[in-house]
């Protein structure tokens, strides 16, 4: 009946009150998109959710750097905490710039949130310990850097493998997300192109990201019989060697580059990568570049064992 008014050309204020409808009902309900018996327009999606969060020097931190930083804590003294006191530690020691609201859908995203998270995982937990490396492929460090594209306003990520003997990255993937999935593809293709059939398999050294502690990730490594072994939180330098090489991608490219495209970015990744396996010197791998210093190694016949200990 309201329509048949309104197409007629009637003054709303004349069909409110033909109808027994307060104005104030009519445009609150229109704003929101509810029914009222008169035909309104959708209500608006809302602005969708930019990706990251400032902290308080004006700097972009990505939505999947926050999540890592919580699942530190819970997997640390702060596990009791519910969603308000864990956006206040980010805030505190983190100098994030972010509300509760969107701590609880982060939380809400990994699963942490109390009344949800499982009791016991399938998977047990194995802590990083001290070790003595005397080869290749018997220890990889696996995480990921966030680089960003200007162009988009969007953050990018580069998840990196290193084998902490001869530093060579066996394995890497980017993409503008970083799932398990992905997680998991990349472990699988660096382990078909760096080991021979009935090789010894490496031990995977991993912090506390949500797609190491995922289901996904924890099959792929009963399937291939791969001790996955987790850092405890606050300790960055137990993954020393994975953290080293982000830390020259960060300086040697994204400090030095601005990038306008998602393509541009991978290309110039792609172009470090090689760089920086077969011609960056090392002063720790006798000056040589990890694929060179690795097939030297190789060929010597009497040699002294180098170690790395872990």
């Amino acid at each position: 009946m309201a329509d048949r008014f309104l197409k007629q050309g009637q003054v709303v204020a004349t069909v409110l009150r033909i109808l027994g409808i307060a104005s104030s009902t009519y445009y609150d309900r229109k704003q929101r998109g509810t029914h009222t018996g008169i035909a309104t327009t959708p209500a608006s999606p809302g602005r969708p959710h930019p990706g990251y969060s400032l902290n308080v020097s004006g700097e972009k931190i990505s939505d999947e750097q926050i999540q890592e930083w919580l699942m530190e804590l819970v997997e640390g003294e702060e596990n009791g905490y519910g969603y308000k006191l864990l956006t206040q530690c980010l805030r505190d020691r983190r100098g994030l710039i972010l509300d509760k609201k969107k701590v609880y859908r982060l939380c809400k995203e990994l699963g942490i949130l109390h009344q949800q998270r499982p009791a016991h995982s399938r998977y047990p937990r194995h802590l990083a310990r001290n070790r003595i490396v005397t080869g290749p492929n018997q220890l990889w460090q696996m995480d990921i850097k966030y680089g960003y594209v200007m162009g988009r306003d969007r953050f990018f990520f580069v998840l990196s493998l290193i084998d902490v003997f001869d530093r060579v990255i066996v394995g890497y993937y980017q993409g503008s997300s970083c799932d398990a999935a992905a997680v998991v593809q990349t472990l699988e293709r660096a382990l078909r192109s760096r080991l021979q059939d009935g090789e010894a398999k490496p031990v995977i050294r991993t912090d506390n990201g949500p797609q190491f502690l995922s289901h996904a990730f924890g099959e792929v490594c009963e399937k291939e019989r791969l001790e996955h072994e987790r850092i405890p939180p606050k300790t960055p330098n137990m993954n020393a060697y994975i953290e080293s090489f982000h830390s020259l991608l960060e300086r040697d490219l994204f400090q030095k580059t601005e990038y306008e495209t998602f393509e541009e970015a991978y290309a110039s990744v792609d172009q470090y990568m090689d760089f920086y396996n077969h011609r960056r010197l090392h002063g720790s791998l006798r000056r040589k570049p990890p694929l060179v210093f690795s097939e030297w190694v190789m060929q010597l016949a009497d040699r002294t064992p180098f170690y790395r200990t872990l």
